[in-house]
């Protein structure tokens, strides 16, 4: 489901001495209940402003007609329009937190949020509502909030910690869809806003009063935020771009379709608006169960590209059936199944690609662009879908852009290079010399690679946990000469 954060675990191997004032100090290992308090306010907070976006999603297209000035191409701008705004301040916001604190900048990003919600509340021409949901977009938090989460949690349960953050953010993409449809069936398209707003303002008191507010020096940020001078060398990563376009073309898929299901609903189907709701939550309900084993196959069984490349064909078949079989009510359900086990197994393969791939000190940065092309996906998908439909080309001709665009993923995929299942490793050196532990790192069993960043006193890694030995990693960094 939409921001699953399914990740290879970071480990970061604090060795237990004193260390240099110069060196970046380790997140302490804290005690379960302040990890639990944090774990579960920042999954709160996350979820709560992705609730009130994903309620939009399936109500939009056919409450637009309320609005004055309305057409299907300004309604499909205003679906996608928080994507630019994010796109544009999503890593911005990140670079940011390091500089001046992770709380100040969630909480800007947050009133942003509430603000945008509020003018697109009190809208009543479509150029307000695209105007709110551009505000809403400029509270690009993301980074910003799994940095914190990344200053407040230990290593070794900061894998969890994601993982609970991504349930979240699914289990809210269901209920939301869900919810959508009664909300807007009792108080319009506004409602929808108002309740967004005050979430917004709850994630705000989350934020103040319920995340921890410890004096905790934040892990090198190279794994948590993008580094601006890594930008261009992690742009030409092959791999890695292959995963940018895939991103960006599954939520422009997600963000096309939902201009048009909507009124495929209402129109072709006869499912008055108000029971949509019902419609989507089975359908993602057992999209979700049917999902998860070829997850576990993908990971455990370290069969992740058969899987990801089956997924990307689902979806093309799934977007070429909806052309033909949108008028039958029972072939049109089981065609928006299939698209939802795809979309739902996609969303879910794709970041633990990203972080196997993204080069040791770069996984920040990679995600961080990767974040970047999956809003602009957002964008166009709404963006396109909405001109296509202003040129009354019909909810066919969304489908068969549709399917084109992942026609093409699909071809960029087939020659990827299975990753190699490889954690992050983060070691202080306490002021050892760089250049003899980099060349000590390398000959040990498992490590498949070493940066080392002087700036930060901090080796980078990336390990075959099966295969390495983390105390001889330690060993080295004591056995090292002091510079």
């Amino acid at each position: 489901m939409p921001g699953q954060l399914l990740e290879s675990p970071t480990v970061f191997l604090c060795v237990p001495h004193t260390m240099p004032d110069s060196a970046p100090t380790p997140s302490p290992s804290l005690p379960v209940p302040f990890e639990r308090k944090v774990v579960l306010s920042l999954a709160a907070l996350y979820s709560f402003r992705m609730f009130g976006l994903f309620m939009l999603l399936p109500v939009l297209s056919v409450y637009g007609s309320d609005y004055a000035d309305h057409s299907p191409f300004l309604l499909g701008l205003a679906l996608g329009a928080y994507g630019l705004s994010q796109a544009l301040l999503q890593i911005p916001f990140g670079v940011m937190s390091d500089r001046f604190g992770r709380k100040p900048l969630i909480l800007a990003g947050l009133l942003l949020f509430a603000l945008g919600s509020v003018v697109a509340a009190m809208a009543d021409s479509v150029y307000g509502l695209i105007l709110g949901r551009f505000l809403q977009g400029c509270g690009a938090i993301s980074a910003a909030v799994m940095a914190l989460l990344t200053d407040l949690t230990s290593e070794e349960n900061r894998t969890k910690a994601m993982a609970t953050i991504g349930a979240s953010i699914g289990m809210s993409f269901s209920v939301a869809m869900t919810l959508g449809p009664v909300l807007a069936a009792w108080g319009g398209v506004g409602a929808i806003f108002w309740l967004t707003a005050g979430l917004g303002l709850a994630g705000v008191y989350i934020l103040l009063a319920v995340v921890p507010n410890v004096s905790v020096t934040a892990a090198p940020r190279r794994e948590a935020v993008a580094v601006p001078n890594l930008l261009w060398h992690t742009l030409s990563h092959p791999e890695l771009r292959r995963l940018n376009l895939g991103i960006f073309v599954l939520h422009f898929v997600l963000m096309a379709n939902f201009v048009v299901l909507p009124l495929v609903l209402q129109n072709q189907l006869a499912i008055p608006r108000n029971y949509h709701g019902f419609v989507y939550f089975p359908l993602l309900a057992l999209a979700f169960m049917l999902m998860l084993p070829f997850v576990i196959i993908a990971e455990k069984r370290r069969q992740i590209k058969p899987v990801f490349l089956a997924a990307i064909g689902l979806l093309l078949v799934s977007e070429l059936l909806l052309v033909w079989l949108s008028h039958s009510m029972i072939p049109a359900l089981l065609v928006l199944f299939l698209f939802f086990v795809a979309f739902n197994l996609l969303e879910a393969t794709q970041p633990s690609l990203v972080s196997k791939i993204a080069p040791a000190g770069a996984k920040g940065t990679a995600t961080g662009i990767y974040a970047t092309c999956q809003v602009l996906g957002v964008f166009g998908g709404g963006a396109l879908g909405g001109w296509l439909l202003e040129q009354q080309l019909g909810v066919a001709a969304v489908f068969m852009v549709n399917a084109a665009l992942t026609l093409l993923w699909l071809l960029g995929a087939w020659g990827m290079t299975p990753p190699r299942f490889l954690a992050s490793v983060l070691i202080p050196l306490r002021g050892r010399d760089p250049q003899w532990v980099a060349d000590q790192l390398r000959q040990v069993n498992g490590v498949a690679e070493v940066v080392i960043v002087s700036s930060e006193n901090m080796a980078y890694l990336k390990v075959d946990q099966k295969l390495v030995d983390r105390k001889a990693l330690a060993t080295i960094v004591d056995a090292g000469p002091q510079v």
